[in-house]
């Protein structure tokens, strides 16, 4: 009897007691590979991280793995100045039109000479019998398109170069990429 009785007496307590107990501790998802912690970073509300905040947390936690084929404009889509060309309106108008500021100058063979930077043209008065080689800067930096974003940090520094033309496998020409794209992926 009595213990029946003390079995309807826990039975009527343990619940009240309850509150009291201490809890397990909660167990808390921890990410095991940078992707798991990307798709958390996704899914966080976004009154903790706006969608501009995630994007730049992704960009910096996987600056290891981009390449540069992962940013560059390819050669397709580049615009190019024959170094014979007369730099006359349709020229220079065709030029500023692309929206780039730095043009590729090739030979007739399509090798390239050098480049010419819009600063050139900008601060020049340039006759409309002037060649483009005459405003050609043959100091031209170079990356691959396997190189590493972290790569591209140390030849910015070492050449002190902002762009940069990109060679595929078979040192063609594949495109070009500027310090601007590295800060646009990183900054937003």
């Amino acid at each position: 009897m009595f213990n029946s009785l003390m079995r309807k007496f826990v039975k009527f307590i343990d619940p009240k007691l309850e509150k009291y107990r201490e809890k397990p501790p909660e167990k808390k998802y921890s990410p095991k590979t940078l992707e798991e912690f990307i798709d958390v970073l996704r899914r966080t509300p976004k009154t903790i991280l706006s969608t501009k905040d995630r994007e730049r947390i992704s960009a910096i936690m996987s600056f290891d793995d981009r390449k540069v084929k992962d940013l560059m404009v390819e050669k397709e889509k580049m615009v190019f100045v024959n170094a014979k060309d007369v730099l006359g309106p349709l020229v220079l108008d065709k030029l500023y039109k692309s929206g780039f500021t730095n043009f590729p100058v090739v030979d007739n063979h399509e090798k390239v000479k050098g480049v010419i930077h819009t600063e050139a043209l900008n601060t020049l008065e340039i006759k409309k019998t002037d060649r483009a080689e005459k405003y050609l800067d043959k100091n031209v930096s170079y990356l691959h398109i396997n190189d590493s974003l972290k790569f591209v940090v140390k030849e910015i520094e070492r050449t002190n170069s902002y762009y940069f033309l990109v060679l595929n496998e078979k040192n063609s020409l594949a495109g070009f990429f500027t310090i601007q794209m590295l800060l646009d992926y990183l900054l937003g």
